[in-house]
């Protein structure tokens, strides 16, 4: 199955993660099949960059979102 994640590259206690698709099976900072944004929880507000024609595509093709990345999908308007 594929889903949507997120992926982090941060340092440490300064998390910033990249929104990406990957196989459910690989590993969470492992392969993936293509980056689709950014998230940075440490700004205040939350930022976050998501390439929308990219998500509707892969939720159109059965790609499944986690929690947290439905979420910031439902923030940014491109899911219900």
């Amino acid at each position: 199955m594929v889903k949507i994640r997120l992926r982090r590259i941060g340092k440490k206690k300064a998390p910033l993660y990249r929104i990406i698709v990957a196989d459910s099976r690989s590993p969470r900072d492992g392969r993936f099949i293509e980056e689709i944004g950014t998230y940075d929880p440490t700004q205040e507000p939350s930022a976050y960059v998501i390439d929308e024609e990219a998500a509707k595509k892969w939720i159109q093709n059965g790609a499944q979102p986690t929690a947290e990345v439905a979420k910031l999908l439902k923030i940014a308007g491109i899911t219900k």
